[in-house]
């Protein structure tokens, strides 16, 4: 295992976290929840120490399973969840009617669950999930920063905030990290948020490592997800993004020939080569998926592989 510290602060991470999103059971085709407990578990015994959650996956159940699956570990583990991502029973087709609210009052009582829910006093690091257009930032960020030095939270921080909103929150409280999307296909981050993170000494967690799994280079053009599977309203799934997927699966495959590894333990090392990336974000249903992550560790690209595999030569 490769461990750093998130950003400037002592936190000790593995470098490798698990993402928990399918412990909540929805919005990624079948889940076998006894499957998914035992890749937590495995995670565990196997050095990664970092377990990112939000009160929204599966509207509060992804945090009672990873509590339920941790046991007392979770006392020792980083755990990390988010809220700021609301939610309201609905009838028909739809489990609830969701919308971003990160109100002071809102995300008191997100915070408050997340804690009830996970069997914890503090968390270790609590994010901001989304932007509400409702709320300032610096709003939010002052109540969070009250539950901060109340000792229920160690450490604040952002996700998909741009750069221009970080600013803003950390003149009122203080920012630990942040989490985006970063891989092979989005490196939309690179020009500004990346190069940001690392002046300010900011904790980096990317998620979405493996795009949503496109980049484990199992589906193709004629692949097709089920309506309660979010990947089949993604547009790096869609028809049109398939000769530039191709293009870049074939340079993955090349790269993956040269170091024996697979196309996962080839995205997830292309992410964690950035300078600016403190930890990378991986879910996984099973111990046999933690397996195929954990590849990506103890190596590193040459330069010129990692430009290459960025289409820049």
């Amino acid at each position: 295992m490769e461990y750093t510290c998130l950003g400037t602060t002592d936190l000790r991470i593995s470098r490798l976290a698990l993402g928990c999103e399918p412990l909540g059971g929805t919005d990624w085709g079948e889940v076998d929840l006894d499957e998914a407990v035992r890749a937590v578990r495995y995670a565990w015994e196997c050095g990664i120490t970092v377990f990112d959650v939000a009160d929204i996956y599966g509207l509060g159940r992804a945090e009672e399973t990873l509590a339920r699956a941790l046991g007392a570990a979770r006392h020792d583990a980083v755990i990390i969840s988010k809220g700021g991502v609301a939610w309201e029973p609905a009838s028909g087709r739809f489990r609830a009617r969701t919308y971003f609210d990160s109100s002071p009052a809102r995300i008191v009582t997100a915070l408050e669950g997340s804690l009830r829910r996970l069997h914890l006093e503090c968390l270790p690091v609590y994010l901001v999930h989304w932007p509400d257009p409702d709320t300032p930032i610096e709003d939010t960020m002052i109540v969070l920063d009250a539950c901060r030095r109340a000792g229920k939270i160690r450490y604040l921080g952002l996700s998909n905030f741009s750069l221009a909103d970080i600013r803003r929150a950390q003149a009122v409280a203080p920012v630990t990290a942040i989490e985006l999307q970063y891989n092979l296909i989005d490196r939309r981050s690179e020009a500004e948020l990346l190069l940001a993170a690392r002046v300010d000494g900011l904790g980096v967690m990317p998620y979405g490592p493996l795009a949503q799994g496109l980049l484990t280079g199992k589906y193709g053009p004629e692949t097709t997800f089920a309506p309660t599977d979010r990947r089949h309203r993604l547009p790096h799934f869609g028809k049109e993004a398939w000769s530039r997927n191709m293009r870049l699966l074939g340079r993955m495959r090349t790269i993956a020939h040269v170091h024996e590894k697979t196309l996962p333990e080839i995205a997830l090392r292309w992410v964690l080569d950035h300078p600016a990336v403190s930890c990378v974000i991986a879910g996984a249903k099973s111990p046999a998926q933690v397996d195929s992550n954990l590849g990506a560790l103890g190596w590193r690209f040459t330069p010129s592989e990692r430009a290459y595999l960025a289409g820049e030569m």
